[in-house]
C-alpha cells in the first residue's frame, strides 16, 4: 500500500523499516531544519546531505511531485520538506502515520486517508486518528490502541542501560550548535561535549555518544541536543532501535489489518423511520448543536476505504449524504418497517459488488438516530469481524447487544427474507452463539425514539 510517514526522526524511520520491509511504498515527509539527535539512523538526514542509507533503505530528498515519483518507481524513499504535509494531497496515500513525535497533534486529522494512526501522546483513536501506537518504554510499548489515548508525556526519558535523565545532552543556551564529540565516541561525565550559544555543554554520565545534532543548527536553551548510551555498543549508534522496531511493529500490525478490510466491508445506514413515536422529524432534531442525522455522516467520513449508503425519503439527509460522499437509496415506504430499509440497503451494496466472493465480506448496518456511537466502537467492530469470519459483531454492554451491527455476508439471503419492523434482531436470536459483543460505554447504544431520550444525551 502507499503509506505517508510524517516525520522522519530515528522512530520515524524504524516505522518506515517495518512497512518498507514488508513491501510498502513509503514517502516520508519533514521540516526544513531537522532536529534528529540519532540522526545516523533516521532518513531526516537526506533533508540536509541529499540522501541517507538507514540499513536497507535509502531516503532521498525530493523538492517536487515528479522527483517524488521517479524515486519511488526505483523502490527509495522520497523525503520531502513539507511540514504540513501537503503532498498527500497528489500522493493520495492509503495510510498516514503521524511520526512527528511532539506529543500533541500539530494537524492530523482522522480524514486524512483511509487509515490514520497516531505515534505516541496527543491522539484519541476515533478522534483525530484511527488508533494510536504506544511510545513509552515498558510493557505496552509497541500496542496498538483502538479506543483511547497513549500514556501521557511524564518529560522523563526512558531507561536505557539503567539511566534517564542522565542520558540526556541538552543546550546551555540558546544559539548555534557546536558538538565537541561525535556520535559514536566515548566520553566520560564531567566532559564538554558540546557547545551551544557559546556556552560549554557537560556529559552526566559516562558511555558512548549515540546521538547528536549537526553543526550549525540553531538550538533553544535546554532543547535535547543528544544522547549518550551507557551500553557503549558501537553497534547501536549505526541500527535501528529496539524502541523504533517495536513501535514500527505496532504500526505494521495496524497496516497489515488494514490492508485485509480494506474495501473489503459496505456501511449502511437506515434513516428512513416516520418518527411516529418521537413525533416529528426526529433526524433533523438538533442535537449537539448539529441535525441528528448528521452526527452519523460525520462518523462514516471517518471511513473512506468502505463504500456508504443511506436509506432515506428525505431529499435533505440524501443530498447532504452525498456530499459526504454517502450513495443515497430511496424508501418512499417507510411505514414497511426497518425490515424494507435494511433490504434495499443490502440491495443497494450487492449491486455496488457484484462479485461478492471475491470482494464484499461484509455489511455495518447502524441505525441514524444513535448520535453517541463512537468511531472507535464503530472500527473495532470492524477489527473484529475481520478476525472472526462467519460471527454477527455488534456494539454491546454486559451482555446487552445493540447498534450498529456487522452482518457477515453468508447472512444476506435470510436478510432479505425479512419483513415488518423486527430488522435483523429474530436472525440474531437464531445464531446466538455466533454473536460476539465489543464492549462500549452506555451513552453510545443510546437510540433516540422519543422526545424525552434527549435528556440522555
Amino acid at each position: 500500500m502507499k503509506i505517508l510517514i510524517k516525520g522522519a526522526g530515528d522512530l520515524a524511520t524504524g516505522i518506515a523499516s517495518r512497512l518498507y520491509g514488508s513491501g510498502h511504498q513509503i514517502m516520508m515527509t519533514e521540516i526544513g531544519v531537522p532536529l534528529t539527535v540519532r540522526r545516523t539512523v533516521a532518513l531526516s538526514r537526506a533533508v540536509y546531505e541529499g540522501s541517507a542509507q538507514v540499513e536497507e533503505m535509502k531516503g532521498i530528498r525530493a523538492d517536487s511531485q515528479e522527483e517524488a515519483e521517479q524515486i519511488l518507481a526505483r523502490g527509495d524513499v522520497p523525503v520531502m520538506v513539507d511540514p504540513k504535509a501537503e503532498c498527500r494531497k497528489w500522493y493520495k496515500p492509503d495510510v498516514v502515520v503521524d511520526a512527528i513525535l511532539a506529543k500533541r497533534n500539530l494537524g492530523t486529522e482522522i480524514t486524512d486517508a483511509p487509515l490514520v494512526i497516531g505515534v505516541g501522546p496527543g491522539f484519541t483513536a476515533g478522534c483525530d486518528c484511527h488508533c494510536v501506537v504506544e511510545t513509552k518504554r515498558g510493557h505496552t510499548l509497541g500496542n496498538i490502541i483502538w479506543k483511547g489515548s497513549a500514556i501521557p508525556n511524564t518529560g522523563v526519558p526512558g531507561n536505557v542501560g539503567g539511566y534517564t535523565i542522565e542520558r540526556l545532552i541538552r543546550a546551555s543556551a540558546e544559539g548555534r550548535m557546536e558538538p565537541k564529540a561525535q556520535i559514536g565516541d566515548f566520553v566520560e561525565k564531567g566532559s564538554v561535549v558540546a557547545v551551544t550559544g557559546g556556552r560549554p555543554v557537560y556529559a552526566q554520565m559516562s558511555g558512548i555518544v549515540r546521538g547528536m545534532l549537526q553543526e550549525g543548527v540553531r538550538v533553544t536553551e535546554n532543547l535535547k541536543i543528544g544522547d549518550i548510551d551507557a551500553r557503549a555498543e558501537i553497534s547501536h549508534c549505526c541500527t535501528i532501535s529496539d524502541k523504533a522496531r517495536a513501535i514500527g511493529g505496532g504500526v505494521l500490525e495496524a497496516v497489515s489489518l488494514f490492508e485485509s478490510i480494506k474495501g473489503r466491508y459496505a456501511i449502511v445506514i437506515l434513516a428512513a423511520g416516520a418518527g411516529t413515536r418521537f413525533g416529528g422529524d426526529k433526524l433533523s432534531t438538533p442535537v449537539r448543536g448539529r441535525a441528528l442525522y448528521q452526527h452519523m455522516l460525520d462518523k462514516v467520513r471517518a471511513f473512506s476505504s468502505f463504500p456508504a449508503f443511506i436509506v432515506t425519503g428525505s431529499e435533505i439527509i440524501a443530498g447532504e449524504a452525498q456530499r459526504c460522499g454517502v450513495m443515497p437509496v430511496w424508501n418512499r415506504e417507510p411505514e414497511q418497517g426497518i425490515a424494507r430499509s435494511l433490504k434495499l440497503g443490502l440491495a443497494a451494496v450487492q449491486d455496488r459488488f457484484p462479485d461478492a466472493v471475491g470482494q464484499l465480506k461484509g455489511v455495518l448496518c447502524s441505525v441514524c438516530d444513535q448520535p453517541g456511537l463512537s468511531v472507535s466502537t464503530m472500527q473495532r467492530i470492524f477489527n473484529t469481524g475481520a478476525r472472526h469470519p462467519g460471527a454477527i459483531v455488534c456494539a454491546g454492554r454486559a451482555g446487552r447487544t445493540g447498534n450498529p451491527v456487522l452482518w457477515n455476508r453468508e447472512y444476506f439471503p435470510e436478510l432479505m427474507e425479512l419483513s415488518g419492523d423486527v430488522g435483523g434482531r429474530q436472525i440474531m436470536e437464531k445464531y446466538r452463539d455466533r454473536i460476539r459483543l465489543v464492549e462500549t460505554d452506555a451513552e453510545e447504544l443510546i437510540d433516540v425514539d422519543r422526545r424525552e431520550d434527549l435528556e440522555s444525551l
